[in-house]
């Protein structure tokens, strides 16, 4: 903890060059992202497996308090791409550190251009509902949703202690969690690698689901985005169920995209936080405690997404759907 309050005060303090800041901003927007990332598996889960929870989460993301936290998602993920690229870049490439700083303004010169267009088009979307006079869910059940997350993140934290602990006092361990460094080393070369492949596939969706047809398009209808089916009942779940379902040569090919995103952004996030741990968390008990949480909580998310992905929407949901609509 001292270290994190030390980084925070020093940074603030911080006169000196650019790749300070351009390493906060990384780390800050990449938290910024696995939190979205967390809430945004579990909530499309609920498309194929708990719908009406699923209706009242578009419900929410369409009020103005997620409206605003939608740019500055964007943002987070856009320039943490970029960035990300920068970093591998420059990592294989090390007689090109000298450039760090014109590399580091390429960035942001690059971040701007994505931007630009992408917040005008979002703002098309966030004007055309607005003007329609839509009725917002209350802060009050906003809150009550999102406080069923803390509570599972700190049931799980509180888990994750205890087991630690347990362990602690058997093994006599006064180490926190260590792995190979082999295996470091080929998760090193994974969040590069990783970070490559990811950029087509979350700029993809971000221009599907955020610009071309935005969170409120989910429940008008119309033809869904990627698709030649329409989303006739203008519900959430049937926009899922009808991009899912989309086949091309007899191949779910939306439910392949999903899955190759889920995939590489959750296990890239996660390794991600846990170096932010690492960095921060040098007591063995937190340190355990809060990578095992990473760990097994990055399987869980892959699981449910992975479940919600071949489960699929049915008619039974989609029925749910239509029905609370009415």
């Amino acid at each position: 903890m001292a270290t994190l309050v030390t980084t925070v005060t020093e940074t603030l303090r911080y006169r000196g060059k650019l790749g300070q800041w351009a390493w906060v901003l990384h780390r800050i927007s990449g938290l910024g992202t696995v939190l979205f990332l967390i809430l945004h598996v579990v909530d499309t889960s609920w498309a194929a497996f708990a719908p009406e929870q699923y209706e009242q989460a578009i419900a929410e993301y369409q009020s103005p308090l997620f409206t605003i936290g939608e740019f500055f998602l964007v943002a987070c993920v856009v320039y943490h791409a970029i960035n990300g690229l920068r970093i591998a870049v420059l990592d294989y490439k090390p007689e090109w550190w000298g450039f760090q700083q014109r590399a580091m303004l390429i960035v942001l010169v690059l971040t701007a251009i994505v931007l630009l267009p992408t917040f005008i088009g979002m703002a098309g979307h966030v004007i055309d509902h607005y003007n329609d006079d839509p009725e917002f869910v209350s802060i009050g059940e906003i809150l009550e949703t999102q406080a069923q997350f803390v509570i599972g993140f700190v049931v799980i934290l509180v888990a994750a202690l205890a087991l630690s602990a347990i362990y602690g006092a058997i093994s006599g361990s006064d180490k926190g969690m260590e792995l190979p460094g082999r295996f470091e080393a080929t998760l090193w070369s994974f969040m590069r690698i990783s970070g490559i492949l990811i950029l087509p596939l979350v700029f993809g969706h971000l221009a599907m689901m955020h610009v071309i047809q935005g969170v409120f398009d989910i429940t008008s209808t119309g033809t869904v985005v990627g698709t030649d089916i329409s989303n006739a009942n203008g519900t959430a779940v049937e926009f899922v169920g009808a991009r899912w379902d989309m086949l091309v040569a007899g191949v779910a090919i939306w439910r392949i995209y999903d899955g190759l995103l889920l995939a590489l952004v959750v296990i890239h996030g996660f390794n991600g936080l846990r170096y932010v741990v690492n960095d921060y968390a040098h007591n063995p008990l937190f340190n355990r405690a809060l990578n095992w949480a990473i760990i097994f909580g990055a399987i869980a998310l892959i699981v449910v997404g992975m479940a919600a992905l071949l489960a699929g929407v049915d008619e039974t949901a989609a029925e749910t759907a239509r029905q609370l609509m009415e």
